[in-house]
């Protein structure tokens, strides 16, 4: 194994994670900048108004994209299993 496959390997898996973890980051995102406009719009400053909602959200996202994370987590980690011959060879 050379430093150039080390490299490979952790590009890919970091952009593995990066995928894995967008729809949930995506949705958190999304939410939380319309709790602050609507705080910015009524002037309500509660912490727990925004906090509740973001983690509903992630909740409800991690049910429908957790699935399609676990594919491709099992993919990554199905191709680097196979790939463990070709490292040391």
């Amino acid at each position: 194994m050379n430093g150039g496959m080390a490299v490979q390997l952790m590009a890919d898996l970091l952009q593995t994670a990066l995928v894995i973890s967008l729809p949930i980051l995506g949705v958190i995102m999304l939410v939380g900048v319309a709790i602050s406009i609507l705080q910015v719009v009524t002037q309500v400053q509660e912490m727990s108004l925004s906090f509740v909602p973001k983690l509903t959200m992630a909740a409800i996202a991690l049910v429908i994209f957790g699935p399609w994370m676990l594919r491709k987590l099992a993919q990554f980690s199905t191709n680097l299993w196979a790939s463990i011959p070709s490292l040391f060879s």
